[in-house]
């Protein structure tokens, strides 16, 4: 019988508004470190075009954006790195106890697993992709605005294209690991690779064959289950949802 360390509960979100995918996923990180919530991978979207500013990056570099990407909405992650623009992509968002079976090798062995599994997704889907390697020394307070103009050793590229790149929050009792898919772009501000195929083929592909790739990442000691949101957790959600909701927060730097 699997236990708690090696056992994922996949949930699967419709698009929502930025600050609600933020508070879902604190919610997921606080519940999953207390151990009333079972470790998770959510996979999501956005409702609409948003900038997620990274924890440490500073609020004032959005002053210097042009006008129609000004007026998109902004929340601020949990996690660290720069700017994402979500536009067409998939999110996933691991909540995870430490000791899980992702974790491990340590929490930088969960970029390589599932950077690893979005490989394995864009092969499937004719799209050769590999991980970069290398970094350039970007940080939150340096480095390009947005994160997918940045590099970071295991971040997924086409070409030389960034097309996925992840970040984390680590708590002394979970790690919050967030990641973007991009599918397609309409913002040439944010540079990223191009995909080539439907983004809604890919993304309703990605979010069926992702966790299944994570079983080949992980070994055969993941069981994966489909599972569904409980109250008490929505409950938290919205209720942090005051706070990724409020101006003070998104512009604490």
């Amino acid at each position: 019988m699997a236990t708690d360390v090696d056992q994922l509960r996949v949930l699967q979100d419709e698009p929502l508004a930025g600050v609600a995918n933020m508070a879902r996923d604190e919610a997921l990180l606080t519940r999953v470190g207390e151990g009333s919530s079972p470790p998770t991978l959510r996979l999501y979207e956005w409702r609409e075009p948003t900038i997620s500013l990274g924890y440490f990056q500073s609020a004032d570099a959005t002053s210097a954006l042009p006008d129609h990407l000004r007026s998109l909405a902004v929340v601020r992650r949990l996690t660290g790195g720069g700017a994402i623009l979500h536009d067409f992509e998939l999110t996933y968002a691991f909540a995870l106890p430490h000791g899980h079976t992702l974790l491990s090798g340590g929490p930088n062995a969960l970029y390589e697993r599932a950077h690893d599994a979005v490989i394995a997704c864009l092969s499937a889907l004719g799209v050769p992709a590999w991980r970069g390697c290398a970094n350039d020394d970007s940080g939150a307070a340096r480095g390009p605005f947005f994160c997918f103009a940045r590099r970071h050793c295991f971040d997924v590229l086409v070409g030389d294209d960034k097309i996925a790149g992840s970040a984390q929050r680590r708590t002394t009792r979970a790690v919050l690991q967030h990641g973007s898919i991009i599918v397609a772009s309409r913002f040439a501000e944010q540079p990223v690779a191009r995909l080539g195929v439907s983004r809604t083929e890919a993304v309703r592909f990605l979010r069926e064959d992702f966790p299944r790739r994570l079983l080949d990442a992980a070994g055969p000691s993941l069981e994966v289950q489909a599972g569904m949101w409980t109250p008490d957790e929505l409950t938290e959600a919205d209720a942090l949802a005051l706070k990724y909701a409020d101006a003070d927060w998104t512009r604490r730097l």
